[in-house]
């Protein structure tokens, strides 16, 4: 049975950022996926030390880049940079969490995960602007570019059922 990879804030764990859990909409596939032992519930940042609650971070450019394409793969190749609202550069513990991830999915054989949009860690379809405004655009978290370098399909919340009827 394939294993899937999942951000454990979708599972109701108290993991964001702010302390608080994200529990999916689609809980009837997530609670028969987990009693069939399929689900392998990640946090990157907490897995890497991060606190819960800790700063909103966002991705910014490295000074002189277009802000308009940076995203986690910028952060990456190092030519963004992972930023707390209250100042702190934490781009090298993002990345180290996205390599770890990447190991855990391996691990386990997971060729799919299901992560958290928006998150700069997790976002597969959108991340915010790094001006810490709710401006979101286009683009992905360190860990999901991470992941998709290695082949693994990442899905957003929104889409378990899809994934579902793939499987």
């Amino acid at each position: 049975m394939e294993k899937i990879l999942i951000s454990a804030c979708l599972l109701g764990r108290p993991v964001r950022y702010n302390g608080s859990d994200k529990a999916s909409g689609a809980a009837d596939i997530l609670n028969l996926w987990q009693e069939e032992g399929r689900l392998v519930p990640i946090c990157p940042e907490v897995a890497v030390g991060f606190p819960t609650p800790r700063p909103p971070a966002e991705i910014q450019p490295q000074e002189g880049l277009n802000t308009s394409s940076m995203d986690g793969r910028d952060v990456m190749k190092g030519k963004a940079i992972v930023m707390e609202e209250t100042g702190g550069d934490v781009s090298q513990l993002y990345i180290k969490a996205a390599h770890d991830t990447v190991a855990l999915a391996k691990k386990h054989g997971c060729r799919h995960a299901i992560l958290t949009d928006g998150s700069p860690s997790c976002g597969s379809s959108f991340i915010y602007d790094g001006s810490f405004s709710g401006v979101k655009l286009s683009g992905v978290g360190t860990t999901t570019a991470a992941l998709r370098q290695d082949g693994v399909t990442v899905w957003a919340e929104t889409q378990i059922r899809e994934l579902a009827a793939l499987l």
